[in-house]
């Protein structure tokens, strides 16, 4: 029997689309499975995002919405990255698809008064921990049905951000709804960085702003900067590594990007192991 995993849940965010979200879920993913970790993402946007991106199905297949719903149990909504080519998932990344379904949520709370929206993760979450050591849960740019429940579920926020004057103000929405939601759904929730992303070299006004702007206002408790160190260069090889269904791990593996995105995973995981002794094991370094 497989070891049970000290499983870490973490929610990737902003209120704004476009500002590299998924893509930040889907390459840091596949830069912990270089790390040897295996992680599990949750794609809860009706647009199918991440779900698009890794080449697997939108219609046809078990879903979040049935995850969220109760209708399958949760290991019974996953993807695997053993499916083979009818979905070629990348090493060490599975998937819950995401699904136009999604849009129905409104409908089913209404005809089940007794569910309480904001709690529908945790029983699924629950039953996945020990199995991944990331669960990431890929939320949709607008507050939505599915935006609360992942915060709620979460152990920490990622939230993604890039130079755009509506994305700066997207990340002020952000942070008002995580500590909304430390204080009325989820005491022990964390924001554990924000990945500044698509930056170009040398950086521009707007990325200087921006970087400003993340290092003055997302802050721990004792006022140090939660930005991530490591930064993301824009590229077009982002975009070519999705069109061919891989991360850019895969792709272009000696890519500049690709070592960002590599000192990136690293990061998250040390911030971790500061912040969760318990999960101390995840910071080890596993020999190919």
């Amino acid at each position: 029997m497989e070891n049970r995993r000290n499983t870490v849940v973490i929610a990737v965010g902003n209120q704004k689309g476009g500002v590299g979200k998924t893509t930040n879920t889907i390459q840091l993913a596949g830069a912990l499975g270089e790390l040897g970790r295996q992680s599990l993402i949750i794609d809860l946007d009706m647009t199918c995002g991440a779900t698009k991106v890794l080449g697997a199905p939108t219609e046809g297949w078990i879903s979040s919405f049935e995850l969220l719903t109760g209708a399958e149990n949760a290991e019974d909504t996953i993807i695997t990255d053993r499916e083979g080519e009818e979905v070629p998932l990348p090493p060490r990344i599975h998937l819950v698809p995401g699904s136009r379904k999604l849009a129905e949520l409104d409908t089913y709370l209404a005809e089940n008064p007794w569910v309480i929206q904001q709690d529908l993760l945790l029983a699924p979450i629950q039953r996945l921990r020990g199995r991944y050591d990331y669960v990431f849960l890929d939320t949709p740019p607008q507050k939505t049905k599915t935006t609360i429940p992942a915060l709620k579920a979460a152990d920490y926020v990622i939230l993604s951000a890039m130079p755009d004057h509506l994305a700066v103000s997207a990340m002020g929405d952000a942070l008002g709804d995580i500590r909304v939601a430390q204080t009325r759904a989820n005491a022990q929730l964390t924001l554990l960085g924000v990945i500044v992303c698509a930056i170009s070299r040398p950086r521009t006004r707007l990325a200087r702003e921006l970087v400003n702007y993340v290092e003055r206002t997302c802050v721990d408790p004792q006022a140090q900067s939660l930005k991530f160190k490591s930064e993301i260069t824009r590229s077009v090889v982002v975009q070519e590594a999705q069109r061919a269904g891989q991360t850019i791990l895969q792709y272009r593996g000696d890519h500049p990007v690709a070592d960002e995105y590599r000192a990136l995973a690293r990061e998250v995981e040390e911030r971790i192991r500061v912040l969760r002794p318990a999960a101390q094991g995840l910071a080890e370094v596993v020999n190919a």
